[in-house]
Formats: C-alpha cells, structure tokens, sequence
C-alpha cells in the first residue's frame, strides 16, 4: 500500500460502504518527497488503484497534474489547465470532466485508471523539474498542456 496515502487510505476505510455508488477524486501524487526521484507505490501499480482496491466507490484520478497555485487561478499565462483524468468508469469520468469544464479548465480523459500510473509517473518528473535549482526557469507556478 502506498506509505504516503494513509489519509487517503484512512478516509475511504472509515466511510466503507458508505462510499459505495459515490466517485472519490484521487489527487495525490505518490512521490517520495525527501529525493524526489521515485515513486512510494509498488511497480506496476498506482495510488489511485491502491484507493480503489480498498473501497466501493468510483475512483478516478484527476488534478494530481495541476498544482495548487495554479489550480487556484485555473490558467497559467492565460491558457485555461489542462486536468488529466483516469477512471473505470465512464459516468464517474464524465462527472469529473463535467466539474473540470464548469471550472474553466480542459477535462482530457486518457482513459482506464491504470493510467494513473502514468499520470503519477509524469508528475514525479515534473516535480522533480520544479525543485531543480539548476531548471530555474521552472517554478511551482506552471502548468501542463496538450496543444493539439
């Protein structure tokens, strides 16, 4: 299980069957944070498949890729965020794609929640490119886009 998720963990075990017919919005990133050069899931897994394993409700991964000051403002340098979004199940996906479009963002739904794996892969990278004294052009403050 992911040793950096136990609230997330902690949550979804408290509401049990509670949660069952509801969609829970996996946002964590599973990095190690004191290197930021990995990942503190298992291979070939992803925290939001961890969550979903443990609860009934609807997971889908989506906003782990925006980061807080800019989700805030919703558009870095003018361009509305694009939010990633992977999930099982295509009503709980269109809900989220639904939140993310009422919020003037760019909802981009890459498919199935095992993607989330490469959703969490790509935001350790670009974590790691944030705290990189060396990469000072890049800050906390940018965001992801798909330029079609």
């Amino acid at each position: 299980m992911c040793s950096r998720c136990p609230a997330a963990k902690e949550a979804v075990s408290r509401y049990g069957d509670a949660l069952a017919g509801k969609v829970v919005v996996d946002i964590t990133n599973p990095v190690n944070f004191e290197t930021l050069d990995s990942l503190v899931v298992a291979p070939g897994s992803s925290a939001a498949e961890e969550i979903s394993a443990l609860t009934p409700a609807d997971v889908v991964k989506a906003f782990n890729t925006t980061f807080s000051s800019t989700l805030v403002a919703g558009e870095v340098t003018g361009q509305p965020l694009d939010v990633f979004i992977a999930g099982d199940s295509s009503e709980a996906v269109s809900a989220v794609s639904g939140f993310v479009t009422a919020a003037g963002m760019r909802p981009i739904s890459v498919g199935r929640l095992h993607h989330a794996r490469e959703l969490e892969g790509f935001m350790l990278l670009v974590m790691g490119m944030q705290a990189n004294p060396d990469l000072s052009e890049f800050n906390w403050n940018t965001g992801l886009k798909i330029l079609a």
